[in-house]
């Protein structure tokens, strides 16, 4: 017997590998790869802009934004929504028109009826007298009910796609939940004081850190925004010191469950911080 190699092009069978080696080479299919830590944003960067925040919000749901991009995002579709709205009234306005229009037209075609019967009426009583009436399809005013095409007033009109009343709440862009201006809670960064490192902000590494434990921020290590104040500590801070009486570490003040908001982050390379890690890139199927 031959040698069988596994690239082995004498075979019957078409291998799963050399099928796959051949999709990747040609173009067609769908490719799946693994993303990266460089794929995925910064725990301090916009979830629009995908740049750090210069002067950060976060959402109920801890999303973070940038105060002039999330107040950008609401303006646009408050505007998108006053200018459906008035295409939705004058739909509105139009077909009240046209109710109007078929129930005059109803009654002045109910007239006509009439009309035409009392003609009829008169019409036997002088046939005797030899008098002859018009056969026209355009007599009696039936010519306005034949459409012209060839005079632009008279042509039929071509049915419009019926708009719906829109929808007046603004969405958050990325959880699709209910978003308002007064839930957004500023958030107040605790910069890392190091003499050593004469780099730009946005050019380090270690830029923030908890205010309680000294912790390094990053996407690695879970936070929480304290409601109140804006303030961003680790939940380990959370769970150990904050929940024991629920008092603010920083002003002492009064503190509820509802005041701790998760911040989201953007994603480590390890499956248990993100929920998926990979993606797939579609391309043509290649049939057989």
């Amino acid at each position: 017997m031959t040698r069988h190699a596994r690239n082995c092009t004498a075979g019957a069978v078409y291998t799963y590998h050399e099928k796959k080696k051949d999709a990747a080479a040609s173009g067609y299919g769908t490719q799946n790869e693994r993303l990266g830590k460089d794929s995925v944003k910064s725990f301090d960067c916009c979830c629009l802009r995908l740049q750090p925040c210069r002067d950060p919000v976060v959402t109920k749901e801890g999303y973070l934004f940038d105060k002039e991009a999330i107040l950008e995002y609401i303006i646009s579709k408050k505007t998108e929504y006053t200018r459906k709205l008035k295409q939705y009234e004058k739909q509105m306005k139009k077909e009240e028109n046209e109710k109007k229009e078929l129930a005059d037209a109803e009654k002045q075609a109910n007239l006509i009826k009439f009309m035409n019967r009392e003609n009829n009426i008169s019409h036997r009583k002088s046939s005797d007298s030899g008098a002859s009436t018009s056969v026209s399809n355009l007599a009696n005013g039936k010519h306005k009910e034949l459409p012209s095409f060839w005079v632009p007033s008279q042509l039929p009109d071509a049915k419009i796609t019926k708009l719906e009343k829109p929808d007046p709440t603004v969405y958050c862009p990325i959880s699709g939940k209910p978003l308002k201006m007064k839930d957004l809670v500023d958030v107040k960064w605790t910069l890392v004081n190091d003499p050593d490192d004469k780099k730009s902000l946005i050019a380090r590494e270690n830029r923030y850190m908890c205010p309680v434990t000294h912790d390094i921020l990053g996407n690695s290590v879970p936070c929480a925004v304290i409601r109140t104040s804006g303030h961003v500590v680790t939940m380990e801070c959370v769970e150990k010191i904050i929940k024991k009486d629920w008092l603010h570490p920083l002003t002492g003040e009064k503190l509820k469950e509802k005041d701790i908001i998760p911040l989201q982050r953007g994603g480590t390379g390890y499956a248990l911080t993100n929920e998926n890690l990979e993606g797939k890139n579609e391309r043509p199927v290649l049939q057989a």
